[in-house]
């Protein structure tokens, strides 16, 4: 991992985790970092290659993100994207203005092949564009090797030091051939091998944890969702008996969720486990009550969670670690760096200020969700847990709009459990990456037999999407919404209407809260 390292660096984009998704695509790691990251810092990293993120400002305003030219000169290849392509133009002498006339969306997109980045690129392909400034002039030694209608430097390159640079988004789908020109990135002047495997990251991780831990204890907060299996596996293959698995039932849970973890994980499942079942219904219910703003409930949840976690370590006495399944989106949605904060999650952005840990351990921290599952099989997770349907920590609180009561709590659990098994019958369940029934705020006007009702609506959510960080509502055949419809509707007390979420991530999330 050290020797095959990009460095992508974020300047406040909307994409930026995608690039990082993308170059691991190539089997070549890659992490986020702020571009406020020192040059020292960087050096020290001795990364295979830089990638310049793109950012909403303009490189020619004093206040916007700017970096110390003499990134330029370290010798490191680098790509610039978008706002990272012209920063690198405008820090080596190249001119950046205003457009005169702005491009977004898919764009016709002229190639020159003789680019190194564009050896296995169609001469005219179509690339995405969002800028509304260009390159009007590129710096010296540097030539054009892209351009469209209204944009003479689509790409740039100067090869001979190693900077290339490209003004729409390769990292994007609508970019068709992206993943060809960022492969070409790290594969050539970069000089990675793309050998960064799951295998190589699981071993590795394994001897870390051992080492780490030494002959202490550590405790893992076990959902029993994807993450926090993995997580506990990985940290069981690594420390053994050492570790216990506390699992937390919130009172928040899928339906029959508790039973089915306990069945996993617990004295009689596969897993030979240190496991602890704790039953905390009241006391996350007293907590949620009266709340209704979203990251309030995050943070309480989060919060709730460690105080569980630490009454439960005094139990066992000595515990030094917590362990926690926190993967990369998480992280970044959370906010990284300079970047918005999307939603706080709990093990991440919704931790209070103080924890009776020494140390927070997340094996799982830098990967992506498909990059989970995959950690999963290779730890010989059976493949029906590594690709059960990922459950928020925070799970119904945030699937509930408003206040959380036990009523609507009962709800929420009836719908989902409908929709999850006509879902299963309709033999959608392995095709679709997500799909749950969340509780509106909303209730409404009905008919039900010859009375007039005013009850909740339910929203309906599946997505399909590789790393959890884009989605794509799911095209359910419309027999199967019927279904779910008629049963959440007779068979659920207090619900009289039932919505599909058609929205795509972004703009929406996959959650609701």
């Amino acid at each position: 991992m050290e020797k095959e390292l990009v460095i992508v660096l974020d300047f406040g984009g909307q994409y930026n985790q995608l690039i990082a998704r993308r170059v691991r695509e190539c089997n070549v790691y890659c992490e986020v970092h702020p571009y406020t990251m020192p040059i020292e810092k960087i050096k020290e990293m001795n990364p295979k290659g830089i990638i310049l993120t793109g950012g909403p400002n303009s490189v020619y305003d004093e206040k916007s993100p700017h970096y110390d030219p003499a990134l330029f000169s370290l010798g490191i290849p680098i790509l610039g994207i978008c706002y990272g392509a012209q920063l690198m133009a405008w820090s080596l002498g190249g001119k950046v203005e205003t457009a005169p006339v702005s491009e977004y969306g898919k764009t016709e997109t002229m190639i020159d092949r003789s680019g190194r980045l564009f050896g296995n690129v169609s001469e005219k392909t179509v690339t995405w564009m969002s800028h509304t400034d260009y390159i009007a002039e590129p710096p010296e030694g540097f030539r054009v090797t892209s351009h469209t209608e209204v944009c003479p430097v689509a790409a740039m390159e100067n090869d001979e030091k190693k900077l290339y640079a490209v003004q729409f988004h390769p990292e994007v789908t609508h970019t068709v051939e992206g993943q060809k020109i960022l492969s070409a990135f790290v594969l050539g002047p970069c000089g990675c091998s793309g050998s960064w495997k799951m295998d190589n990251f699981v071993d590795k991780t394994i001897l870390e944890l051992r080492e780490k831990v030494g002959s202490g204890k550590a405790l893992c907060a076990l959902s029993g969702g994807v993450d926090s299996s993995v997580a506990a596996v990985l940290m069981s293959k690594a420390i053994g008996k050492q570790l216990t698995c506390v699992f937390v039932d919130h009172g928040l849970l899928r339906k029959d969720e508790a039973e089915s973890v306990d069945r996993v994980f617990g004295p009689d499942g596969p897993y030979d486990l240190n496991f602890v079942h704790v039953d905390a219904h009241e006391r996350f219910y007293e907590k949620l009550k009266g709340v209704t703003e979203p990251e309030k409930k995050r943070k309480i949840i989060g919060e709730e969670f460690i105080r569980v976690f630490e009454e439960e370590a005094k139990k066992i006495g000595a515990v030094d670690y917590l362990v926690q399944g926190t993967i990369y989106p998480d992280v970044i949605e959370s906010g990284l760096g300079k970047s918005a904060t999307i939603k706080s999650h709990h093990n991440v952005g919704g931790l209070p200020d103080y924890v009776d840990f020494k140390e927070i351990i997340e094996p799982l921290r830098m990967l992506f969700k498909d990059e989970v599952r995959r950690a999963g099989l290779e730890l010989g997770i059976p493949e029906n847990l590594v690709y059960r349907q990922p459950f928020p920590g925070p799970g119904l609180g945030i699937r509930i709009i408003g206040e959380v009561t036990p009523e609507k709590v009962k709800i929420v659990q009836e719908a989902d459990a409908i929709y999850r098994e006509e879902i299963a019958k309709a033999g959608l369940d392995r095709k679709i990456n997500q799909y749950f029934a969340a509780l509106t705020n909303m209730r409404s006007v009905g008919v039900m037999g010859d009375f007039r009702t005013y009850d909740y609506a339910i929203a309906l959510r599946a997505v399909e999407t590789s790393d959890f960080m884009t989605a794509e509502a799911t095209n359910i055949p419309w027999e199967v919404l019927q279904k779910v419809t008629s049963r959440i509707v007779n068979e659920v007390e207090h619900v009289n209407r039932v919505f599909y979420d058609c929205t795509s991530k972004p703009p929406g999330t996959i959650e609701f809260e």
